[in-house]
Formats: structure tokens, C-alpha cells, sequence
């Protein structure tokens, strides 16, 4: 069964920025066009991908149902695996919890 949450990945100067704009764009977001996400199961394999020995990340749970732009599970090919893409700027009450990556 797919779950509620989806999961991404930032610095917490990034989530502070975002509070203080009433929403999340991740750097790269214009070049992108939609902001990536995993599943739970992802997250492990994204932080050793992208983020390996990086300091002072969070992982935020966002509530698909409350997400205000469409989400798509699209095909990453080098991995084929389904991964949960949002299109457009993150509302910030779709972040359910913040969770500090130690």
C-alpha cells in the first residue's frame, strides 16, 4: 500500500529560509522545475547518494493529501525506481514533522 508520507531532504538553514517565505523551493528548483522526494524506504539510498558527509540536514515528512501542487511518482532510469516529484513550491502545512538527520 503507498503511504500517506513522502520525504525530502534539506539543509535546516533551507527549512528556516522557508519559514521565513511561507514556503519551500529548494536550491535548483528553477533549473528542476519540481522539488524531489522519496518514500521512506528512499531516504537512506538518497543521503548516501547526494548528501554523503554533509552536517546539519533535516529530512521533512510531508502529508501527501496536504500538499497544494501535483504529485508524481516518475521514473529515476539509472535506478528504476519510482520516485515522488512535486510540482511547484512547497506549503509549509504539508510538513507534518522535521526530522534533524544526525
Amino acid at each position: 500500500m503507498e503511504s500517506e508520507f513522502i520525504y525530502h531532504v534539506t539543509t535546516q538553514k533551507e527549512w528556516e529560509q522557508a519559514k521565513e517565505k511561507g514556503e519551500y523551493q529548494p536550491a535548483g528548483f528553477d533549473q528542476e522545475g519540481f522539488i524531489h522526494c522519496s518514500i521512506e524506504r528512499q531516504v537512506a539510498g538518497v543521503l548516501d547518494r547526494f548528501y554523503k558527509g554533509q552536517i546539519g540536514l533535516v529530512k521533512l515528512k510531508i502529508e501527501k493529501a496536504k500538499v497544494s501542487r501535483p504529485v508524481l511518482f516518475e521514473l529515476a532510469v539509472d535506478l528504476d525506481e519510482l520516485f515522488p516529484h512535486v510540482y511547484g513550491a512547497l506549503n509549509l502545512e504539508s510538513v507534518v514533522e522535521v526530522i534533524e538527520i544526525v
